[in-house]
C-alpha cells in the first residue's frame, strides 16, 4: 500500500513524505518490463516478446525499475494530495530518498515531494464594507458627449493646411535608432493625435507641425527585438487631417440609429448612458472591494509560485534582465494570487455553481475577443484541458457579484449609488446542468509532464499570473525521478519540477 504524511514547511508550502510497499509497485515493474520489451532489439527474439531474464541481462534491473518509478510516480502522487487532502497551487519538486532492491525489488520506494498549497486565512467581514466611487454624470452634457461620439463614427477625415492640434488625424514616416543603427522604419502610419496609442513622446513631437514638417524625440520601445530599449525616433509629418461631423439632425438620426428624429435618438442615449455610468462605477466598485479585501487579511502567497511566474513573463517578454519590470510584474502576480484565493473563498461560502448556459456565454465572449470561432476556441480548450480554468473564471466573477451586493456603495457626493443592475444574487436552486466551480480538477491534476502551450484566453493583465497558476495546478511536476544507474543502487538525487 502506499502511506504518505505531510510536513508543513510554511504556510503555503508542504513536503509529502511517501511511502509505496513492493506490492503496490509490481503493477508497474510488469509493465516496466511489457515497455522496455517494446522498444529493444535483441537477436533472436521478436519485439514486445522479450522474457524478463534477457532483459535483466542485457538492460538491468536498475533501468526496469527507474522505468517503473517514472510509470507510478503519478499515481503514488496524487494519493498522497487526496489521502491528506492537500490543496495544491504549483508544481511539486520530487525527491527519491531510498531505492527498493535492485536484486528482488523488495523493500519500500520512498520519496518525498515538496509543493506549494493554498493557505489558511478567514474571509474577512465585506457586508460591513462601505465603498466609494466617484460621481458619474447623465445629465444634459453626457448625453451630448456621447452623441459627438456616435456623430464621430460617421465623421470624414478632410486634409487641412495648419499645424496639427489634439484630436487630429496625421500621416507620419517613422524611423528609429539606436546609437546610430537604424532598427525600424514605417511609412504611411496613421495615428489620432492625443491617443497615446503610439509611442511615449509622440504627441508632444507632432503637436504644432504642419505637413511637410519633421522632428526628432526620444522614446522607449515598446515591442520587437528593442522592447524596452530607448531609441532616437524621427517623424515627418505627410498629411493632417480633421475630422468632420455631421450635423447632428433628423438625417443623421436616420441614417446612424432606427430613429426617425434627433430628439428619439437623443432619448435612446439617455438609457444608454444610465447604463454606462452603472457599469463605469459598478467596475470602480469592483476593483475597490477587491483591494479592500485583500488589506483586510494577511494571505501568505507561494514565493516559488510567483518566482515562476514572473520568471515565464519576463521570459516571453525577453526582459529577464529588467529588474524594474520584475518587481512591478511581482507585485502585479501577487495581488492576483491573493485576489483568486479570496475569490474562491467567497465561491465556496456562498456555493457558487456555473451553469452550462453560464459557462458557454463566457466561452462565445472570449472566442470573440480572439477572434476565433466559438467552437474552434472550445476545441482548444479542450485540447489542453483547460476548460476547468474558464468555470473557476466565472465562478470568480459571479462570487464578486454576489459580495458586492451585500456592502454599501456611495459615490463622492454622499449618494447611495444603486448597482442592483451590476451587483448579483445568490444562487437559489442547484441546475443539474451546472458545472463544479471550485479547482478540485486541477487541484488533483496527476505528477506530469507540462500540457501544451494553453489555449489563449484572453483578460485583463493582471489575471495572467491567475491563469498560469491555474495552469501550475493542472501539471505540477514532471514524472521522471532522476536517473538510475542500471547496474548499481544509486545515491538519492533529486527530480525537481519543471
Amino acid at each position: 500500500m502506499v502511506t504518505s504524511t505531510v510536513e508543513t514547511l510554511s504556510p503555503t508550502r508542504v513536503k509529502l513524505h511517501i511511502s509505496v510497499t513492493p506490492e503496490e509497485l509490481k503493477p508497474s515493474i510488469a509493465h516496466a518490463y511489457e515497455h522496455i520489451a517494446q522498444d529493444v532489439q535483441i537477436p533472436g527474439f521478436r519485439k514486445g516478446k522479450v522474457p524478463a531474464p534477457i532483459i535483466d541481462q542485457r538492460i538491468g534491473r536498475g533501468a526496469v525499475l527507474e522505468h517503473a518509478v517514472n510509470e507510478g510516480l503519478d499515481q503514488f502522487y496524487r494519493a498522497a494530495v487526496n489521502d491528506n487532502e492537500v490543496r495544491i497551487v504549483g508544481r511539486p519538486a520530487a525527491e527519491i530518498v531510498e531505492w527498493p532492491n535492485e536484486k528482488d525489488f523488495s523493500g519500500d520506494l520512498k520519496l518525498e515531494v515538496e509543493v506549494d498549497v493554498r493557505p489558511e486565512f478567514d474571509l474577512p467581514a465585506y457586508d460591513a464594507v462601505k465603498i466609494e466611487v466617484d460621481v458619474v454624470e447623465t445629465d444634459e452634457s453626457a448625453i451630448d458627449a456621447e452623441l459627438d461620439s456616435l456623430r464621430a463614427r460617421f465623421g470624414t477625415l478632410v486634409t487641412v493646411d495648419r499645424p496639427a492640434a489634439t484630436g487630429d488625424f496625421v500621416e507620419l514616416d517613422l524611423v528609429a535608432t539606436i546609437d546610430g543603427t537604424e532598427i525600424d522604419r514605417a511609412q504611411g502610419v496613421s495615428y489620432e493625435v492625443g491617443s497615446g496609442e503610439l509611442l511615449e513622446g509622440i504627441d508632444e513631437a507632432v503637436e504644432s507641425l504642419t505637413a511637410g514638417e519633421d522632428t526628432t524625440f526620444r522614446s522607449t520601445l515598446v515591442g520587437g527585438d528593442h522592447a524596452g530599449e530607448e531609441a532616437e525616433v524621427a517623424v515627418t509629418v505627410t498629411a493632417v487631417k480633421e475630422r468632420e461631423l455631421p450635423e447632428a439632425d433628423d438625417d443623421f438620426a436616420q441614417i446612424a440609429s432606427e430613429y426617425d428624429t434627433i430628439a428619439e435618438l437623443r432619448e435612446s442615449l439617455v438609457e444608454r448612458v444610465s447604463q454606462q455610468a452603472v457599469f463605469t462605477q459598478g467596475a470602480a466598485a469592483r476593483d475597490k472591494l477587491v483591494e479592500t479585501l485583500i488589506e483586510l487579511v494577511d494571505i501568505p502567497v507561494p514565493e516559488k509560485l510567483v518566482e515562476d511566474e514572473v520568471h515565464t513573463h519576463l521570459e516571453g517578454e525577453g526582459r529577464l534582465e529588467d529588474d524594474v519590470h520584475r518587481a512591478e510584474v511581482t507585485e502585479a502576480s501577487q495581488k492576483q494570487f491573493r485576489t483568486q484565493m479570496i475569490l474562491d473563498k467567497i465561491v465556496e461560502r456562498h456555493e457558487v455553481q456555473v451553469s452550462q448556459e453560464e459557462l458557454t456565454q463566457y466561452l462565445i465572449q472570449s472566442s470573440a475577443q480572439y477572434g476565433m470561432p466559438p467552437q474552434e476556441f472550445v476545441d482548444a480548450l479542450q485540447q489542453n484541458g483547460q476548460l476547468p480554468l474558464m468555470v473557476g473564471e466565472v465562478a470568480r466573477n459571479k462570487a464578486l457579484a454576489i459580495a458586492l451586493g451585500k456592502v454599501a456603495v456611495v459615490d463622492t457626493a454622499g449618494n447611495t449609488v444603486d448597482l442592483s443592475g451590476f451587483a448579483a444574487v445568490e444562487d437559489e436552486d442547484e441546475s443539474a446542468e451546472d458545472a463544479p466551480a471550485e479547482a478540485a480538477a486541477a487541484e488533483e491534476a496527476p505528477v506530469k509532464k507540462a500540457p501544451a502551450k494553453k489555449a489563449p484566453a484572453k483578460k485583463p493583465a493582471a489575471k495572467k499570473a491567475d491563469a498560469d497558476e491555474a495552469a501550475a495546478e493542472k501539471a505540477p511536476a514532471k514524472k521522471a525521478p532522476a536517473k538510475k544507474p542500471a547496474a548499481k543502487k544509486p545515491a538519492a538525487k533529486k527530480s525537481d519540477a519543471e
